[in-house]
């Protein structure tokens, strides 16, 4: 991600994959998604209860609170 990305005013759309009938987030590594879930626990004062799991229809990773 660039530094420009990161400006007051700028907006970053993240990669999504169709699941079932709904779109989630996609993260390129296990790394990204399992560091995803750690700052969305910490920001939203979750418990640990996010898992990372490898997507059925492509090579990339999504979080569930299952």
């Amino acid at each position: 991600m660039s530094q420009k990305s990161l400006k007051p005013g700028n907006s970053f759309t993240p990669d999504r994959c169709w699941v079932g009938e709904s779109q989630k987030i996609s993260y390129k590594t296990r790394e990204e998604a399992e560091l995803a879930a750690r700052c969305a626990e910490y920001d939203h004062h979750l418990p640990s209860k996010l898992k990372v799991y490898k997507c059925d229809y492509g090579d990339h990773y999504h979080l569930t609170s299952a």
